[in-house]
């Protein structure tokens, strides 16, 4: 059965990386996959971006890790070695080439998200301000009914 939330077809797909990818690899996924809007998330070991509609550049890296997301899909990236990432893709527009399946029958529900703020202190300095146009998709096995992923996304 397919879905449809705000116009978009929603066909549930999650995927991983079928290799680490460099910087630029990465960078080109990142503009492959962000329709505007689109927002960022960076972490590196002493903060975390400041500004959610900031794209990444290649002066951003190295970094720890980091996602964007929007209405469609969300996009996580974790270093693995100094200049190479994994890459996770929790998209409700189907399969993409660039990935590897992962699980068979997804279904997603979305949920209202509650953001920290600014000062709380669990996270490194340049926590960005709250959004209001952020929201949370769960990524569901049809078979088991268990959350595996709690994807961000923007509501519409």
């Amino acid at each position: 059965m397919e879905w449809s939330t705000c116009g978009v077809k929603m066909n549930p797909f999650v995927g991983v990386s079928t290799e680490l990818l460099s910087v630029p690899r990465l960078l080109d996924l990142i503009a492959k996959l962000a329709p505007e809007p689109s927002y960022y998330f960076l972490r590196w070991t002493h903060k975390v971006s400041n500004d959610w509609e900031l794209k990444p550049t290649e002066n951003n890296f190295p970094m720890i890790e980091g996602q964007m997301f929007n209405q469609k899909c969300e996009l996580r990236w974790k270093q693995k070695r100094k200049d190479s990432y994994e890459v996770l893709l929790l998209s409700i527009v189907g399969e993409d080439s660039d990935f590897t399946k992962v699980g068979e029958d997804w279904q997603t529900q979305d949920r209202d998200a509650h953001l920290y703020s600014s000062t709380e202190t669990r996270f490194p300095k340049g926590f960005p301000s709250k959004k209001l146009d952020i929201a949370q998709r769960y990524f569901i096995d049809k078979k088991t009914a268990t959350v595996h992923f709690v994807a961000l996304t923007i509501e519409k």
